[in-house]
């Protein structure tokens, strides 16, 4: 709600990585790959995320990486959604966490999220929502 995805995206990724897992950033839009890539070597001169897209080559060895495609190409353990992307659910049993990553402030946004929600409570997965404060900090909600 306060923070755009290009600040929350690297810190998620950065703190999935430190875990040693693998991980996977689904896109609902193909033409951002490029920019997120760009975004996740340029955020921080202190940070160093190893990553990469298609174009890259290497895809079973991405230790991040970053597609609109709903596979599981680098055999990831931890799947980020984000721009709009909901795959099928039965793909998101193929991770052992999943995270998505919306615009609360986005009607169109929290409502797709909420659908989403829904259909995966539906099938009685554990799930968390954490919700940003005024600070910029996350809170889970009960």
């Amino acid at each position: 709600q306060k923070t755009p995805l290009e600040q929350v995206l690297p810190k998620l990724c950065e703190k999935a990585f430190s875990t040693g897992k693998k991980i996977k950033i689904l896109l609902g839009n193909e033409e951002r790959i490029d920019f997120i890539n760009t975004l996740l070597w340029t955020y921080s001169e202190e940070s160093f995320l190893p990553h990469g897209s298609k174009k890259d080559g290497f895809i079973d060895e991405q230790p991040i990486f970053i597609s609109s495609e709903a596979n599981n190409e680098n055999n990831a353990d931890i799947l980020i959604l984000a721009d709009n992307a909901y795959p099928d659910l039965d793909f998101l049993t193929t991770f052992e966490r999943v995270l998505n990553i919306f615009d609360g402030g986005d009607d169109i946004a929290l409502n797709n999220a909420r659908d989403y929600w829904k259909q995966i409570k539906s099938l009685d997965y554990e799930l968390h929502y954490w919700q940003q404060k005024d600070n910029g900090s996350f809170e889970q909600k009960v």
